[in-house]
């Protein structure tokens, strides 16, 4: 699946072809809120934690992961992969495949502190690039009732969030402290994604071919 990029992104013909080896919708706004010129492709690799993996090196595997599936398609293209995970206490939390998994992870969460790690890895196969960084975000939730649980259960937002919550959301609701960057959270460090674009030479605030001059207060068309 490719994403279609915003009108205003257009990439120049002497800047390198921008991949996010992604369809989450969120990472693809981040990145079209930032004017980054890019396609979206959905990597196909195996989710499954490696033996023994932290979940902070998860986070960073398999954001690499997908970066290279998508990279061997677009060996010339500099290709980001990303990937999320969240712990308590050392536990690895997964994405819930039903209402009642996520009611247990909520309920394992209430109260209580929790980890997010977002990795970000920028991949290209000629000539040959390869960064992976991993930041981590501190989360509390508050103490929830049964009552606060469901309703916020009836959402809908815990489907596909490791944790059982959408902080971009109602989840946000949820909430006793937040310490970590907003992208981070979100699930893509984009200021650490942008330094290792400008490191690996890809040029940022470029002229877009269909920008026009804006017009100052009082000035004849």
């Amino acid at each position: 699946m490719a994403g279609r990029p915003h009108p205003r992104n257009r990439r120049t013909p002497d800047s390198p072809e921008l991949v996010l080896a992604s369809t989450s919708s969120f990472r693809r706004a981040m990145l079209e809120a930032a004017g980054l010129p890019f396609r979206a492709i959905a990597p196909e690799v195996d989710e499954s934690a490696p033996a023994n993996a932290s979940p902070r090196r998860l986070a960073r595997v398999l954001a690499l992961a997908k970066a290279q599936a998508v990279s061997r398609r677009f060996p010339e293209a500099l290709v980001i992969g990303a990937d999320q995970t969240s712990e308590v206490e050392g536990r690895l939390l997964r994405k819930p495949r039903s209402r009642a998994e996520a009611r247990r992870q909520l309920r394992m969460l209430s109260g209580r502190a929790h980890r997010l790690h977002s990795a970000v890895a920028l991949v290209r196969q000629k000539p040959p690039l390869s960064r992976v960084e991993v930041e981590t975000a501190r989360l509390t939730l508050r103490h929830l009732s049964s009552t606060q649980l469901e309703a916020y259960l009836d959402t809908g937002e815990w489907e596909g969030c490791v944790g059982g919550y959408r902080i971009e959301g109602r989840g946000i609701q949820l909430m006793a402290a937040v310490h970590g960057h907003y992208h981070t959270i979100v699930g893509l460090p984009l200021i650490r994604l942008l330094c290792m674009l400008v490191a690996a030479g890809f040029p940022l605030l470029q002229e877009c071919p269909d920008a026009r001059p804006s017009r100052r207060a009082g000035t004849k068309p």
